[in-house]
Order: C-alpha cells, then sequence, then structure tokens
C-alpha cells in the first residue's frame, strides 16, 4: 500500500462514508488521484462505493483492519506515540469547549428560554465567532505538535482554519451545520487521534 493509499483509507475510516470530493479536501490529493486509489482500494476489497442518494465510498471490515494496522505500523517506525498521546491530552483539554461553542452557535436565550440561533443578532453572532477564533488560536500548538509527529496531521489546520475563515466571512453553516464545518472537521480529528492511538470512544 502507498502513502496516498493509507491516506484515502484512513480519511474514509475518521470521516465515514465520504464522496470523491470530500476524501480530496481530507487529504489534500487531486479528485483524479483519490478516485484511482478508492478504485484500487476496492479491488482489494477494503473500501466499497455504495450508489445509492448520494453515492459514497466506505471501508469494508477488512478495510478496517487494513487502515487500524498500517496506523499503528506508521505510529510505531516513526516513535511518535508519545507526542501524538501527549498533544491529544491537550486536544481534550479542549474539546469540550468546542463542543460548547457549537452549542451557543446554534442556539441562544431569548429572555430566558434557549432558541434555535437565526443568526438575525449580529452582534451575538460576532461574540462567539470571535470565541472561535480564541480556541483556534489555542489549538494551533497541538496542531504543530501533531504535524511534526506525523505529517498527515498537517492537514487538519489547514482546514479548521478555512472553515472558520468562511464563516467569518458570512457562510454560517462552516462553523457547526454541514459537512466540512468546523465542528465536523474537529471530530474527524478528534477520530483521527482516537484511531492512531488505538483508543476506544
Amino acid at each position: 500500500m502507498s502513502k496516498d493509499d493509507l491516506l484515502v483509507l484512513h480519511a474514509l475510516r475518521c470521516g465515514g462514508w465520504s464522496s470523491v470530493a470530500r476524501v480530496a479536501e481530507a487529504t489534500g490529493l487531486a479528485e483524479a488521484d483519490v478516485e484511482s486509489e478508492l478504485i484500487d482500494l476496492g479491488i482489494d476489497g477494503l473500501v466499497t462505493y455504495d450508489s445509492g442518494a448520494f453515492g459514497a465510498w466506505g471501508l469494508t471490515a477488512a478495510g478496517k483492519v487494513a487502515d487500524a494496522d498500517r496506523i499503528n505500523d506508521e505510529l510505531e517506525s516513526a516513535g511518535a506515540r508519545p507526542a501524538v498521546a501527549a498533544a491529544f491530552e491537550r486536544f481534550l483539554v479542549l474539546n469540550p469547549e468546542l463542543l460548547d461553542l457549537c452549542t451557543a452557535w446554534q442556539l441562544r436565550a431569548v429572555d430566558g428560554v434557549m432558541t434555535v440561533n437565526d443568526h438575525h443578532d449580529a452582534a451575538y453572532d460576532a461574540r462567539v465567532l470571535d470565541r472561535f477564533a480564541d480556541l483556534d488560536r489555542r489549538v494551533a500548538p497541538v496542531h504543530t505538535e501533531l504535524s511534526t509527529a506525523l505529517h498527515r496531521f498537517g492537514r487538519y489546520e489547514t482546514r479548521l482554519t478555512g472553515a472558520l475563515a468562511r464563516a467569518a466571512a458570512g457562510e454560517s453553516d462552516y462553523l457547526a451545520d454541514r459537512i466540512g464545518s468546523y465542528h465536523a472537521v474537529w471530530a474527524e480529528l478528534h477520530e483521527d487521534l482516537l484511531a492512531t492511538l488505538g483508543t476506544p470512544r
């Protein structure tokens, strides 16, 4: 299995059933290269394609085993387990704050009653965005530690920063309400850390 094979396989492990475009965004590979890797992985019985309403690729049972084996080999051969484990502990400290911010973005108190945030209160949204930006600054050292330990982790910082920038530019669903949102990418990073360390959720 090549390096790109592993990136594609692991993107499905962390992100679940995905389109070619979503895997390309997760890995930084061109869509044509992702599609080629998926076809090869499919021939090997590691991934499968569901042609349902959206059309998506996912791991087979054999693919899950292969990914776990390769990711563990990568971690151990790089001697990166202590660094990744330490970064994960720092990530876990910030994780509850991210969840609270997502709730604050989706709901707000109106006359003492929690209600869906319709994003008509620009001042409220600006305060929540500022808190997201502060969290993003504080998680930056964790990204640095992870990408230094294993290069593939570097893609998360790019994706998170990009989602935050889009939200700040007015695309409000890029914080917590769509595939590719800050929250969705954060959840993928969380899943990746668990998978990389072989830690059950």
